[in-house]
């Protein structure tokens, strides 16, 4: 896998915030080396969020995000500010972008509040810095000419030495296994599998098993039972795929530890405990409650998709209820969530770990309980307490 080929959700966001005409697009533009954003002397030209996943050194695979104008006004103005507050729930670093002939203003000083607010390591980039130099500097500031290249270098340094702080160390299954571990990988190859590839959890358990000297088998579910009887020894995990847990449970014996990919997911994403927790809601889910389930990704839905086919009929079949189901995909994540009885979500693994957290704690926040796919499937098979009980959390 290159860097280009690496997901977004294992790639560092990195957002530019600031007043309108501050110079935060120029200043994209010559920390990557591209005309990203559109440059123009007219308050306001950036009116939506640009975003780039690219690879930008000495910094490696990164998400950079330009954002309208935080002092934006009128009811167009509103809307864009409003964007540019939620993408605070996406970025793992902030670069505040200062007209450095007018120092700081009461907008900077909000987006200052907001940073601290939801624990975002930040950089002060006061611009301009061939007109205005400013010389009293905390050790994250930083004065720069985007227009004449000047501590352009120094900036993508101080970026880097943030982004290697806030880099997630968790592994999603390597730390469980001793060399020569043999674990045994479940993928069904159905209608909704994509075509002559592998989804992002079953790659990243391969690598990870293989930085851990392990042993990996692939097999699909239908010749699982050959596979484990022609290993030597039981394999020391089997991982499968959700969808098809309640038969892999059957087949594979009561002492070989199993789990699904979606719930190494959650732990790697740092939300398991949160969703063993949520996951009990569906017991108590009543005629007429809504539940969401929400995709991290978008993809054109398949015949017995997952989200919209499968965990829906499950639920009705579990609860016995008349539930309402109601799906979202992508970025579009209800910011209101009181009128939901239980959130179900994916994985995650094309959304970093602090959208994911940001979606977790807004349920939380408002009351809701909080669970994954992989979670609520086992739950709902009766093989939770199994699937969990060898995942160190």
């Amino acid at each position: 896998m290159s860097l280009n080929d690496i997901p977004s959700g294992e790639r560092a966001h990195i957002g530019f915030f600031g007043k309108r005409n501050a110079g935060k697009s120029s200043l994209v533009n010559a920390v990557t080396g591209q005309e990203l954003s559109v440059v123009s002397d007219v308050r306001g030209t950036t009116t939506d969020p640009v975003t780039k996943a690219m690879e930008l050194l000495p910094l490696g695979p990164v998400v950079i995000i330009d954002t309208p104008g935080f002092d934006d006004e009128g009811t167009l103005g509103e809307l864009r500010v409003r964007r540019t507050r939620q993408i605070l729930n996406r970025v793992d670093i902030a670069v505040l972008v200062v007209d450095g002939t007018e120092g700081m203003s009461a907008a900077d000083n909000e987006l200052i509040g907001l940073f601290r607010e939801k624990s975002i390591p930040f950089v002060t980039v006061y611009n301009k810095s061939d007109i205005s130099e400013k010389t009293d500097l905390a050790d994250n500031e930083i004065c720069v000419s985007a227009q004449r290249g000047e501590n352009i270098y120094e900036l993508r340094e101080m970026l880097a030495h943030l982004v290697k702080q806030s880099a997630n160390e968790r592994r999603i299954i390597g730390d469980m296994l001793a060399p020569g571990d043999v674990v045994v990988l479940v993928t069904p190859i159905d209608a909704s599998a994509p075509k002559g590839r592998m989804i992002l959890p079953q790659v990243q358990a391969l690598r990870d098993i293989l930085d851990a000297d392990g042993i990996p088998v692939f097999t699909k579910e239908d010749r699982l039972a050959e596979t484990l009887a022609r290993l030597t020894a039981p394999p020391r995990m089997v991982v499968t795929d959700s969808q098809v847990f309640g038969m892999v449970s059957r087949i594979v014996p009561e002492d070989v530890p199993l789990t699904s990919f979606s719930i190494l997911m959650a732990r790697y994403k740092g939300f398991l405990e949160t969703s063993v927790r949520g996951a009990e809601a569906i017991r108590t889910l009543r005629d007429g409650d809504t539940v969401l389930i929400s995709e991290g990704c978008t993809h054109h839905r398949q015949c017995g998709d997952i989200g919209s086919v499968k965990l829906p009929a499950l639920l009705k079949k579990f609860t016995g209820k008349e539930l309402k189901i109601e799906l979202s995909a992508g970025r579009s994540f209800p910011e209101e969530l009181s009128g939901y009885a239980l959130v179900i979500h994916c994985g995650g693994c094309m959304l970093g770990e602090r959208e994911l957290t940001y979606r977790r704690k807004s349920a939380e926040d408002q009351g809701v309980p909080f669970t994954n796919y992989g979670i609520a499937i086992a739950m709902m098979n009766g093989i939770l307490e199994r699937s969990i009980r060898n995942v160190e959390f």
